[in-house]
């Protein structure tokens, strides 16, 4: 594929003709009944919204989303937001030569240094039940799957291997508290920020798309992760039932509050830990990415956030825009 600008780097009024991975499509219709569509398109920088109102029919017979599409338009601005009036779109053919893993973000760290980190921290896991317990279902069970789906579809570690990403900065956080607090349980709290966010494996899918999955939406992450450590430590003679219930309260709990959707609020210092320690790795990775996309706005802001509740201020631009990080241990 030809080299083109990323979306990020797109600018108000500019002409494209690009491709793009189509991530979202709906069919809309205006206030006098007419029908347009709209979709989101993204590349491995961002993700821009788009709207065609008028000779979409063909293109709707061979869409589908998660795949590449062909796109000419504007760049216009919309609610302070970048959007694209489509003129034109198809779905890409086989003489176009690309391929949706060529817009597929991706972590930027090495791959095999987080493998390599991930069995050492399982390997640091001292206490026999939890060892095996983390050894089966992360090692044996669901590798392809944990080292590869992002952490989330949109608001933080939104690439693949991003699971991996997120899990190695809370262990490191964690890890710190840990020597600071000599009083912690680490077996108990490195396992925990292990398994926190397993049923990620499950609920988002590991394509172009990184769509909910059907299971994913009827049960969510957090009841999936406690079911599989029910079930597992169950095949495992002798684990006791305090670790265990200590263990599926840490992955109840780990986003804090129950209108954050945790069933159950932290009521251990390790689960309190776990919970600050997530926080910190989702938010910063986050706020960092949205840093990232909007860099050259020239408000000297971001858009506004609605997860966050506000705009962020960005750096000054004499500060190398090209030293902003995404992981919060690049």
């Amino acid at each position: 594929m030809e080299s083109q600008a990323t979306i990020n780097e797109l600018k108000i009024g500019e002409k494209l003709d690009h491709f793009l991975l189509l991530a979202k499509l709906e069919i809309k219709q205006t206030k006098t009944g007419k029908n347009y569509l709209d979709i989101d398109l993204k590349d491995k920088s961002s993700v821009i919204n788009g709207k065609v109102w008028d000779g979409f029919e063909k293109f709707l017979t061979t869409a589908q989303v998660g795949s590449v599409v062909k796109v000419t338009g504007t760049v216009e601005e919309f609610n302070s937001q970048k959007q694209l009036r489509i003129v034109s779109i198809r779905s890409a053919e086989e003489d176009d030569d690309v391929s949706a893993d060529d817009f597929i973000p991706r972590s930027l760290r090495n791959l095999d240094e987080m493998l390599q980190e991930l069995k050492s921290v399982i390997n640091s896991v001292d206490n026999p039940y939890l060892n095996k317990l983390i050894t089966t279902i992360i090692l044996e069970e669901r590798f392809s799957k944990y080292t590869r789906v992002p952490a989330g579809k949109a608001w933080h570690h939104a690439y693949l291997h991003g699971l991996l990403e997120h899990t190695l900065e809370i262990v490191k956080i964690c890890d710190l508290m840990c020597r600071i607090h000599k009083s912690l349980n680490r077996d108990l709290l490195i396992s925990g920020a292990l398994l926190h966010d397993l049923g990620k494996t499950e609920e988002l899918k590991d394509d172009a798309s990184f769509d909910y999955t059907d299971k994913g939406k009827l049960i969510g992450h957090i009841v999936m992760a406690a079911t599989e450590i029910e079930i597992q430590a169950g095949k495992i003679e002798g684990f006791p039932e305090d670790l265990k219930n200590q263990l599926i309260h840490l992955v109840l709990s780990h986003q804090g509050k129950l209108e954050y959707a945790s069933p159950v609020e932290p009521k251990t210092v390790e689960a309190i830990v776990l919970y600050q320690a997530d926080e910190l790795s989702a938010k910063t990775n986050a706020y960092l990415s949205a840093v990232k996309i909007d860099k050259e706005n020239e408000t000297g802001w971001t858009r506004y956030l609605p997860l966050a509740g506000t705009s962020l201020k960005l750096p000054d631009k004499k500060e190398k825009n090209d030293d902003i990080k995404t992981s919060l241990f690049d």
